[in-house]
């Protein structure tokens, strides 16, 4: 079983950055990937970003060119630097790991003030 837990969700103000970090516990040889996904009230949760194992990474065209995922050298942690936050950034993130099976942090939250 895996366990992915969040963290380094806070207050930013707009313009400037975050960095949250997902750390894995348990099997994370049955994860293939990792991923940070947000949700706003009331919407979807929609993809902010993708990483396999390979190093391959996919991200939303909102977040493109501001957001940066990455993974730990170990690969049981995986990284969202946020740079130039906006007021529609604000919502909660969550860490997504998946594979043969697909695992999800319980979330952290992210406040941009303006």
């Amino acid at each position: 079983q895996v366990q992915l837990v969040e963290s380094g969700g806070g207050l930013v103000q707009a313009g400037g950055s975050l960095r949250l970090s997902c750390a894995a516990s348990g099997s994370i040889f049955s994860i293939n990937a990792m991923g940070w996904y947000r949700q706003a009230p009331g919407k979807q949760r929609e993809l902010v970003a993708t990483i396999t194992n390979s190093g391959s990474t996919n991200y939303a065209d909102s977040v493109k060119g501001r957001f940066t995922i990455s993974r730990g050298n170990a690969k049981n942690t995986a990284y969202l630097q946020m740079n130039s936050l906006k007021p529609e950034d604000a919502v909660v993130y969550y860490c997504r790991g998946y594979g043969a099976r697909d695992y999800w942090g319980q979330g952290t939250q992210v406040t941009v003030s303006s």
